[in-house]
């Protein structure tokens, strides 16, 4: 039996909401922890303030190689049908694999216990913190099924109260606190500064998400490039923001010596008000990123179901609400599964190799589209300095890759293992699209292609 033709996904989102949706894909807990990772490598405050601007320019070029891929191909899926296109179909296939079964399902239940866990000591509650995550979790599945501007006005809330949080730490940082007297440092090295950057990246991951809900951006050619890289400076303003008033605040070395550095400033300057505050900042965080992930990821493995290579009611759109509902639940079912299990820490140690391999290969994929000149016409936003821009952002993320197999060699190897574990799986999908197509009941001659999911596809299969 042929896959049904999925009905199409309406344009709601504007500039706005697709900026707040960068954002949120960007900041979650990492700036409220990470900054003392970094200290504990570079040990002066122009070290430290550097490493985060440099892993700012990193995510500024990613973002300008993201926003014209947008304007290339503004298709559902994003990265899933950069990599489609340019390569070959089982590299897409292999990167939406990777995202639901082990980059997503274990991050959206560490950050989903961890939600459940400021949840339970700020509100007194006597649930199980896996409980409370589990109930966040379905809640989150909820409204997102109810549609993509549904899904958008609850993450452009939280986003609204991330930045608010940010901004009252940074004012508070320094307006009430004096900064410490400065103390000697030792000297750092170059691989000093390589490996403060690895957590500075990892804090400023998460802007490609957007790009997953392309069709669903209204203007996607002109908005969605123009969110990519307004969101990213407003990331990377308030993220220096930040650093700006730890460093100030308790000093490079008291910076590295705790763990907790927003708690530890907003404790020195309001007590205990103060680190109750940041733990609800935090909660939020977790929650946008919950909520975040919930909006965009599903979008890939709908991509993938249209094509013919995931399960055909994974394609299924709400006819009212126009949202993956499938692939949302999906999506929520096999996070609960992680989360109860509670091998969602074991998990994110296979995330960042495959991750960074996808970036890396996503980047590359420029050049071959650029080659083939997808599109057809002069594109508004390409990338300043490209191909050396492009390249050194390959570059990076192969230095990232190399840098984690280095430290962590089983990760990295069960991490890209479970990744090529998808290849049997890909291949049986393909299998069973060409026995539909070629079966009294399928529509299709020998020698089609699986459906694509790009927009005017999904047009005229739905006739409009």
């Amino acid at each position: 039996m042929s896959a049904p033709s999925p009905s199409p996904l309406l344009p709601r989102l504007g500039f706005l909401e697709a900026t707040l949706v960068v954002m949120g894909g960007i900041i979650g807990s990492g700036i409220f922890i990470n900054p003392s990772v970094v200290a504990r490598h570079v040990h002066t405050s122009p070290l430290i303030l550097g490493a985060w601007l440099a892993g700012g320019a990193v995510a500024l070029v990613g973002a300008f190689v993201y926003a014209e891929l947008a304007e290339r191909m503004p298709r559902v899926g994003g990265q899933y049908a950069y990599l489609r296109e340019a390569f070959h179909p089982a590299v897409g296939f292999l990167y939406g694999w990777a995202l639901l079964l082990v980059i997503n399902a274990g991050g959206l239940a560490a950050v989903a216990v961890t939600f459940g866990r400021y949840a339970v000591e700020l509100t007194g509650l006597t649930l199980d913190e896996r409980t409370v995550a589990i109930v966040t979790l379905l809640a989150l599945a909820v409204v997102n099924c109810l549609g993509v501007k549904s899904g958008s006005l609850v993450q452009g809330t939280l986003m609204a109260l991330k930045i608010g949080v940010l901004l009252v730490l940074i004012v508070a940082g320094l307006v009430l606190h004096r900064p410490p007297a400065p103390a000697a440092a030792p000297p750092d090295g170059l691989l000093a500064f390589g490996g403060a950057m690895v957590p500075v990246l990892f804090a400023y991951g998460g802007w490609q998400a957007a790009n997953f809900i392309a069709t669903e951006v209204r203007e996607p050619r002109r908005n969605l490039p123009r969110a990519l890289v307004a969101g990213v400076i407003g990331v990377v303003v308030l993220y220096l923001g930040a650093n700006w008033v730890y460093l100030r605040g308790l000093g490079p070395a008291g910076l590295a010596a705790t763990g907790t550095p927003a708690s530890t400033l907003m404790r020195a300057i309001l007590g205990p008000r103060g680190a109750t505050f940041i733990a609800l900042g935090i909660a939020i965080s977790t929650l946008g990123f919950l909520s975040h992930s919930l909006l965009t990821m599903p979008r890939v493995y709908f991509a993938m179901a249209a094509d013919g290579v995931f399960f055909p009611s994974v394609a299924r759109v709400s006819e009212r609400r126009r949202a993956p509902v499938v692939a949302i639940i999906l999506q929520a079912a096999l996070a609960i599964g992680v989360a109860l299990s509670g091998r969602y820490e074991q998990i994110l140690g296979y995330v960042v190799s495959a991750d960074w391999v996808f970036f890396g290969l996503s980047a590359a994929s420029l050049f071959v589209l650029r080659r083939r000149a997808v599109g057809g016409e002069k594109v508004r936003f390409p990338v300043p300095g490209h191909p050396f821009s492009t390249g050194a952002f390959v570059a990076v993320s192969a230095l990232v890759v190399l840098s984690t197999a280095w430290a962590y060699p089983v990760n990295t190897i069960v991490g890209l293992g479970l990744v090529l574990a998808g290849l049997p799986a890909y291949v049986l999908w393909t299998r069973r699209a060409v026995s539909g197509r070629l079966s009294p009941g399928g529509s299709a001659g020998p020698g089609c292609s699986p459906p694509r999911s790009d927009p005017g596809h999904l047009q005229k299969k739905s006739g409009g």
